[in-house]
């Protein structure tokens, strides 16, 4: 059974339910409390899909890297985007993310499949970001006055990539430069 998640709010997108790229059973617990004041933006850093049986493929590999390597409870991060559009749940709107350590707790978590270091995701996939924060906000999971952060605002990486990176400078919400914790 194909499951997808329908907002209330007409403007968000559908999201491609977990059950509809894994059969892992996973044991993460670990609250978010919401609404999120921060979004942060990755990239997997890994060859990039666009229709779902490859996106499928790209997932479980993700996933299984972060439980069998990282010694996570599952993928890292809440919502994953393949250059087809697709939005993808990974911890979804509920569970704390993986994906930024020391900000997990208060952040939404957003990547998207590929490496963007020379080249940006689709635009399908980039407007399929924007809509997922819209809804959020509309959800109350994240809140109105967000701030939009690439992971190397927060962390020493060099994730999203470059081209990414100067990509989301552009979006609403945006805030430059290093933030440290509270």
């Amino acid at each position: 059974m194909i499951r997808f998640f329908r907002c209330s709010f007409e403007g968000c997108p559908k999201i491609l339910g977990k059950s509809t790229w894994s059969t892992r059973k996973t044991h993460c617990k670990e609250p978010l409390k919401t609404p999120v004041p921060w979004v942060i933006i990755h990239h997997t850093a890994t060859p990039t899909c666009k229709t779902r049986a490859t996106c499928t493929t790209r997932l479980r590999s993700i996933q299984n890297y972060h439980i069998q390597t990282r010694k996570w409870c599952d993928v890292g991060y809440n919502f994953l985007i393949g250059n087809g559009g697709n939005i993808y749940e990974g911890r979804g709107w509920t569970k704390m993310g993986a994906h930024a350590i020391g900000y997990n707790y208060k952040s939404i978590g957003i990547a998207f499949i590929g490496d963007f270091r020379k080249r940006l995701p689709s635009r399908a996939a980039r407007n399929a970001a924007k809509r997922l924060i819209q809804c959020g906000v509309a959800l109350k999971k994240i809140r109105k006055n967000y701030t939009l952060k690439g992971h190397l605002n927060v962390g020493k990486t060099a994730c999203p990539g470059n081209a990414l990176y100067n990509n989301i400078k552009t979006w609403p919400r945006f805030k430059a430069g290093k933030e440290s914790l509270p």
